[in-house]
């Protein structure tokens, strides 16, 4: 199995547990057998388009993370890389089987990435589809690099991915309207608000002062 399917085939085996409880939960049924049938998010609701969207946001954060793990020796940030590549696999596990169940498709060419939430992007310059997302420039640089570079490259685009997926996260714990995606989405804002206070810290260790904003 390669690098990059780490963790995927368990993240898939707990989808389909959490993405029938999601099913369940938004059926709102009061054990009647009408009021019992599963009500499924349609294809360009919040529920899916978080889904779908996050996902993607998701793939490039474990990407980010697999790069900088060959590029420093520095237990440290690897252990970092780790744990956000591992976490974030599992969520985008969760939540391609969501939509599976769902019937809905991965890629909704109709709806343009942020359209869930009222604001539809173009595609952002060299890849950057969404808040805080790296262009292919910035990862190529940190292919580039190694050592302390890597490292501090790796937070700064780390950090501002997180920004990003915080704004959407709390976009879908606003909108969404099944309970385990709320509670998901929920609990990426507390996780990475923690995981940005930590690189703050790591980014002060290197000499480097973070952004504020």
């Amino acid at each position: 199995m390669s690098r990059r399917s780490w963790g995927l085939t368990a993240a898939l085996a707990l989808a389909m547990v959490f993405a029938a409880a999601a099913v369940l939960v938004s059926s709102g049924g009061n054990g009647s057998a009408a009021e019992a049938k599963p009500r499924t998010p349609e294809a360009t609701s919040a529920d899916a388009g978080f889904a779908r969207d996050m996902a993607t946001h998701h793939q490039q954060a474990v990407e980010m993370s697999f790069i900088v793990r060959d590029r420093t020796s520095d237990e440290e940030v690897r252990r970092l890389a780790y744990d956000i590549a591992n976490t974030q696999a599992n969520q985008r596990g969760m939540m391609l089987g969501w939509l599976d169940l769902w019937g809905l498709p991965k890629n909704e060419a109709s709806q343009a990435p942020m359209a869930w939430m009222g604001m539809a992007m173009e595609p952002g310059a060299d890849g950057a589809l969404m808040p805080g997302m790296a262009t292919n420039a910035d990862l190529n640089r940190l292919r580039g690099l190694g050592g302390r570079d890597a490292e501090v490259l790796y937070l700064q685009l780390m950090t501002e991915h997180h920004k990003g997926g915080i704004h959407m996260a709390e976009g879908c714990v606003r909108r969404c309207t099944v309970g385990p995606e709320k509670r998901l989405a929920q609990g990426m804002v507390d996780s990475q608000h923690s995981e940005i206070d930590l690189m703050a810290q790591m980014l002060r260790k290197r000499g480097v002062t973070p952004k504020t904003n």
